[in-house]
Parts: C-alpha cells; structure tokens; sequence
C-alpha cells in the first residue's frame, strides 16, 4: 500500500514511514503542490495510492464518488511530524484491514 500526502501534511512524512509503507509520496514529490483537490483526487485513484490529509474537502469528495481512493483523514491538531508518523506506525495494523476492506473508503486517525 502506497500513501499520498496531502500538501497540509510534511514533505518529510515519506520518508519517515518509509520502513513501514514504502513507495509513498508527498504530493510535491509528483508535481501537484498547490493542484486543485480533483487532480489531486484523480492522480490518487489513477495511482493506487490512499490518500493521507487533514483536509475535510476529501472527505466530501469520497463522500460524494465513493473510493477510490481511499483517504486516511488525520485527526490531530497542530503538530510535530513525527507524532502524525507515530500515529501511522501505531495504527499500521488498522490502516492495512481499511486498505483491503472494499467497502470502507474513509478511516478517520485517531
């Protein structure tokens, strides 16, 4: 399983989770910094990638087409990176089950 982060998160988020999802990505890293959440939204679901963000205009918009992709909405407030990538590590096991669950599109962390 890959992860796209939304721009709201860290650049850095790939590379400290890389040891448990490997092969995600920021959306600087695929040249959509500042895209409209469509494009966004289609290069996720063209890419295979669950997508990771803080912003509830994603959830709007499973909420209206249905997965994919899937999104990984972050719960917590203002903070250090390496609490959001804590927080995916300690929740790996949940993330995997939301991944090959066809019929849930949005898990809501924490």
């Amino acid at each position: 399983m890959r992860l796209l982060f939304d721009e709201n998160l860290s650049p850095d988020l790939p590379k400290q989770i890389a040891g448990i999802f490997p092969s995600s990505a920021h959306i600087r890293d695929v040249g959509l910094l500042g895209a409209d959440d469509v494009v966004i939204w289609r290069l996720a679901a063209e890419k295979g990638f669950v997508l990771v963000t803080k912003d509830d205009d994603f959830v709007e918009l499973s909420i209206l087409r249905g997965a994919p992709p899937k999104i990984i909405l972050i719960g917590l407030g203002n903070c250090r990176t390496s609490a959001i990538a804590a927080l995916l590590e300690a929740e790996k096991a949940k993330i995997e089950r939301f991944d090959s669950d066809d019929s849930a599109s949005i898990l809501e962390l924490p």
